[in-house]
């Protein structure tokens, strides 16, 4: 039992663990919103375009967080506005808009004297949180999950028929750019852990497993923080063993979750 325990004997890894339990009820909860309306390339495009936004926020001494914040918000806002203003469909838009983001991102890191390493930008430092970065990630994380929690079925009417949601008196736009705010603060709130490019994970898989588990919304939201949680315990429990990054072994954790909630599924469309 003792060698069982052995990671938790480490501030270090105390830290992983808490900031996993932290990020993952606002990611999970953003995740099933983002798969039911087919958002998942959004994440994955605001995750990267705040790179640009990190690095101009440290050449003019601002804190990253805020950078990071507003660049994701410009990226979101300007993939809906060219979408909504040319013929260019909506994932042609975000992978045009995400790889630019991203580029200007690692050419402008180029320019600059840095103590912080890219990698810990992109990849994150789970074992590297410090108490400042605790206090962020719940701050951003907890007001998300609030937000989330008050007004999930407001987004979910908005995410399954916006004519309608508007037609029963929703303030649609509010909701559109209210998501859009949400998913980039929560993208802040793991940019010291699980980094920019992996952040994607924790947006997309929670809600894809929870999507192949049930088919209620209020179960869905709570088997994906059970997925999240669990798959950032077991990722980070196990990267103590073997050895490696926190963050990609949760995602490795995550996909194989996945695998077998598909696995779990097909087998019941067998036998139905």
């Amino acid at each position: 039992m003792e060698t069982l325990l052995l990671p938790l004997q480490f501030p270090f890894m105390q830290n992983a663990f808490l900031v996993t339990m932290l990020i993952a009820p606002a990611a999970a909860m953003l995740s099933c919103l983002l798969v039911l309306r087919g958002w998942s390339l959004m994440g994955d495009a605001t995750s990267h375009a705040v790179l640009p936004g990190v690095v101009l926020a440290y050449m003019v001494g601002l804190p990253l967080i805020l950078g990071a914040f507003v660049a994701g918000l410009f990226c979101a806002i300007a993939t809906g506005f060219i979408r909504d203003h040319s013929r260019v469909k909506q994932d042609t838009v975000m992978g045009v808009v995400f790889s630019g983001m991203f580029g200007l991102g690692i050419v402008l890191y180029t320019r600059i004297e840095s103590a912080v390493h890219l990698d810990h930008i992109l990849f994150g430092n789970m074992l590297g949180v410090g108490a400042g970065d605790l206090w962020t990630t719940v701050l951003i994380s907890g007001a998300a999950t609030l937000v989330l929690l008050a007004k999930g079925r407001d987004f979910l009417a908005h995410a399954f028929d916006p004519v309608q949601a508007r037609m029963i008196g929703l303030r649609t736009g509010w909701l559109h750019y209210g998501l859009l705010a949400l998913l980039s603060a929560t993208i802040v709130a793991m940019l010291s852990s699980v980094g920019i490019i992996l952040s994607v994970a924790y947006l997309i898989a929670p809600g894809a497993i929870a999507f192949l588990l049930t088919r209620r919304f209020a179960t869905m939201l709570a088997v994906s923080v059970a997925a999240a949680l669990l798959a950032g315990l077991a990722g980070t429990y196990a990267s103590f063993w073997l050895d490696s990054a926190p963050a990609p072994t949760i995602v490795l954790a995550m996909t194989l979750m996945f695998l077998a909630a598909l696995l779990r599924q097909s087998l019941r469309s067998r036998t139905a």
